[in-house]
């Protein structure tokens, strides 16, 4: 909400020394949220007046029409005499009053004014357009036609109001009545202690029979209509300046006069209105459901196809207006530009229910300003007010007469009532503010208040958002102020820390950051689109996805069933915007639906739900395992004078998952495989032990490179994803920290010849097996083929190391655990000893 500082003034006698960043500051401190100050016309100097043209003279020979024209100035330019300028624009006349800017002056963006020679004459200033002067978008993109009663030489500084302050607040869904002058100036009226004169405050006549006939067939939907008629509006008649000056700092483009004049009371009172062209009626104006498939041009041109939970008006001919959103465009009032000039207007102030105007903006893609206020709750009690605002300022401004007809159809209401005992407020705060501050600050917001130690409090109809006493409670606290509050830390209960599993988790991230990878958080949705680039297969299990009902983007209406394409997207936008060289990781939720569960309920708000309710709530979830993933690209050791470094590998990616399972004391086999989106000889399938079973952990390796092609990644991009609820299984008690021997390791290397298909990961196996458990590690430290191998086989040399915990080992010892290894990995992969 826009807030100019010169209508807020209007309503609240502020001091004539507050600026706008004083009010901001005393808003801010009664909870409002001012996100910026906006100085309009800072910088802008005069001289800068009313002047009239007096001849044209269109400049040939130029790319663009250019004309030299003479403006009576008056007594602006000290001389008297016609001042000449050069200007490109077209739309203004010989006899047409504009804005002139004199040499001297400085407009908006420090822009300095001077006499100057172009297109061969000598252009003594500009006639000015509102882009030039900071005014904001009027609809022309032209220059200032003024109208004819203003007098040449006027200041037109003060004639549009150039400078002013204007707050831009944020306003929440709670603070609805906030979207109105009237609610922030209630507001401020309440921060600085002085008295409000409400606008809404008029004589309004009361409701008889000849107003325009009005049906509501949906008295839920729409518990208030009131309808006012004026005729007789004055076809040449246009907003005056002051109005469209607070539209236009209000954020609003003018548009015709009766247009701007509903909009000006919907920001005024922070009631919507429309206007509809009574010629184009056609009988009573009805208020229902829309019926299913039901079509409607609304006024931005769109053919909307209605829900038969739409709320729509009606006249004999079907929906004319989609109720609380948008009018319809076959009943529209023409704009400053239209040949058909409205003479007979019907004025709509209605109050309709916040939910479903909420739900059918949404269901449209149709977010209006009108919407935004009925979804947060306007004040039912304003529309009659509203209507007769808009009526006053229709007579006053176009010539109009009002008819004596007053419609108003509304459903039986009452007064809403809270029950609070006097202290409450104390005992949410912590403070002792005493009954009398707590009866005075409801009432500053407009409550009734009845009672001593039990309070009756009546909340106004323009607070919706009051409903129970914790919302009372926190009227009172934030405007004897938050930052009186005391701060008190909560004491922790002792005993209770991480559990296991959020520790693994957390020393998970802490490795992968330690060995290089950057952290990336990205969203939790997917598309189709991502899925196909990926080359995952028609009944691949992660194209079953969990489906939003009310996506961000309908581009990613789903919920991700693997890490890699947010990661991946990272890695991409990182490369193209020239970091090359890239590591990256990211520990979340996937969701894999397994097709057992059942619908969700909804759960009770009004209770705590019972374990059933919560139990059926749970068995409606999709299964969310835990995953980590890496994603790497370009050199993965850099060069320097310590050597010609590296690039990532799949090799990386694979000792990645070796450094997370090494976080859970857990051994990761490897082998080869085949599984999208990695290249299928270059894929890594990573196995853990639960229960003594080897179970897939995850995959690694280096991607396809269709699938590098399709996503626009460097080339040779590898990646790594793993299941961290896996792994978690596999952790076999607590975790053992290694111990360290004081006695000397005993190394002996060993070549074992084997087929060519036989995976090293099964050799490694039966060393460990076979050696006992003198054995502390094994390393695969070369593989070789070639002619003395004979084809189709392969050389592998490992280097063991025995060590025993308390004693020096033997040369026989180690001799004979070798040996014992090596007859293992015979008998198991057929290996035998290099040249024996």
């Amino acid at each position: 909400m826009r807030v100019p500082l010169s209508w807020l003034r209007e309503y609240v006698d502020l001091p004539a020394t507050e600026t706008g960043r004083d009010v901001q500051a005393k808003l801010v401190a009664v909870g409002l949220e001012v996100e910026t100050v906006e100085q309009i016309g800072a910088g802008l100097k005069g001289p800068l007046v009313v002047g009239q043209v007096l001849t044209i003279e269109e400049l040939e020979g130029f790319k663009k029409p250019i004309r030299f024209c003479t403006v009576d100035v008056g007594s602006a330019n000290g001389t008297g005499e016609p001042q000449e300028i050069v200007c490109g624009a077209r739309n203004f006349s010989v006899g047409d009053k504009v804005v002139v800017v004199l040499p001297g002056a400085v407009l908006p963006g420090d822009f300095a004014i001077a006499a100057r020679k172009t297109y061969g004459k000598t252009s003594h200033g500009m006639i000015c357009s509102t882009d030039e002067l900071g005014m904001g978008d009027d609809g022309t993109h032209g220059i200032i036609v003024l109208p004819p009663e203003h007098e040449v030489g006027t200041d037109a500084i003060e004639l549009l109001q150039l400078v002013d302050e204007v707050l831009d607040i944020a306003v929440t869904p709670d603070r609805g009545y906030c979207l109105s002058m009237r609610g922030v100036a209630r507001e401020t009226a309440i921060a600085y202690g002085l008295p409000l004169r409400d606008p809404a405050l008029l004589d309004v006549p009361a409701p008889n029979a000849y107003g325009y006939p009005v049906k509501v067939a949906d008295p839920i939907g729409c518990d208030k209509f009131t309808a006012r008629t004026v005729v007789g509006l004055q076809p040449e008649a246009r907003s005056p300046i002051w109005l469209q000056r607070r539209l236009q700092k209000a954020g609003m483009r003018p548009i015709s006069l009766a247009v701007d004049i509903t909009n000006y009371v919907m920001l005024e009172l922070g009631q919507p209105l429309h206007a509809y062209d009574r010629t184009r009626v056609d009988g009573p104006i009805g208020v229902r459901r829309a019926q299913q498939g039901e079509k409607l041009t609304t006024l931005d041109g769109t053919v909307r196809v209605l829900d038969a939970e739409d709320l729509v008006i009606t006249d004999n001919r079907g929906p004319i207006g989609l109720a609380g959103v948008m009018g319809g465009a076959n009943t529209e009032i023409a704009d400053i530009d239209g040949e058909h000039h409205s003479a007979e207007v019907v004025i709509e102030a209605a109050h309709f229910d916040a939910i479903s105007i909420a739900r059918t903006a949404r269901r449209h893609k149709l977010s209006s300003e009108a919407s935004k206020r009925f979804e947060r709750g306007s004040d039912p009690q304003a529309a009659a007010a509203a209507a007769q605002r808009t009526v006053d300022l229709l007579v006053l401004l176009a010539g109009g007469t009002a008819e004596a007809g007053v419609t108003e159809v509304s459903a039986p209401s009452a007064p809403r009532t809270i029950a609070m005992p006097a202290n409450h407020p104390d005992k949410v705060a912590g403070v002792e503010y005493g009954r009398e501050t707590v009866v005075r600050r409801l009432q500053e917001v407009g409550c009734d208040v009845y009672g001593q130690d039990e309070l009756i409090v009546t909340v106004p109809s323009w607070r919706p958002d009051l409903s129970e006493p914790n919302d009372l409670a926190e009227e009172v606290i934030r405007l004897e102020g938050y930052e009186n509050l005391p701060s008190t830390l909560p004491t922790p209960p002792s005993g209770r820390g991480l559990t296991d599993r959020q520790r693994l988790y957390r020393r998970v991230g802490r490795a992968l950051a330690g060995a290089g990878y950057v952290e990336a958080l990205n969203y939790p949705f997917i598309g189709e689109a991502a899925l196909d680039q990926l080359g995952l297969d028609a009944e691949d299990a992660r194209r079953r996805t969990v489906k939003l009902v009310n996506p961000l983007s309908d581009e990613e209406p789903a919920l991700r069933t693997t890490l890699l394409p947010g990661l991946l997207g990272a890695l991409r936008r990182n490369d193209g915007r020239g970091s090359h060289d890239l590591a990256l990781f990211e520990t979340g939720l996937v969701f894999r639906p397994t097709g057992t569960e059942t619908k969700a309920v909804r759960l009770p708000v009004d209770r705590r739900p019972t374990a059933e309710e919560i139990a059926g709530l749970d068995a409606s979830l999709p299964r969310q395992p835990r995953r980590a993933a890496v994603v790497l690209a370009g050199a993965r050791e850099q060069a320097g004078w310590w050597g010609k470094g590296r690039p990532a590998d799949w090799a990386d990616a694979i000792e990645a998952a070796r450094t997370i399972a090494h976080e859970a004391g857990v051994e990761v086999t490897v082998r080869s495989d085949r599984h999208a989106p990695w290249h299928p000889g270059r894929c890594a399938a990573l196995y853990v032990t639960v229960n003594g079973e080897e179970t897939l952990f995850g995959h690694a390796g280096e991607l396809h490179p269709r699938v590098v092609k399709d996503l626009h990644l460097p080339e040779r991009t590898c990646a790594m994803e793993v299941e961290l609820d896996v792994l978690e299984q596999a952790v076999d008690g607590v975790l053992q920290a290694p111990r360290i021997s004081t006695f000397p390791v005993a190394t002996q290397d060993v070549a074992l010849i084997v087929a060519e298909n036989v995976p090293a990961a099964d050799v490694e196996r039966a060393l460990h097996e076979g050696a006992g458990e003198l054995l502390e590690s094994v390393r695969l430290f070369d593989v070789f083929t070639g002619e003395q191998i004979g084809a189709g086989r392969k050389s592998l040399a490992y280097a063991l190391r025995f060590r025993a915990a308390d004693r020096t080992l033997t040369v026989d010892e180690a001799s004979a655990a070798r040996d014992a290894a090596v007859a293992l990995a015979a008998e198991r992969t057929g290996a035998v000893l290099r040249g024996a």
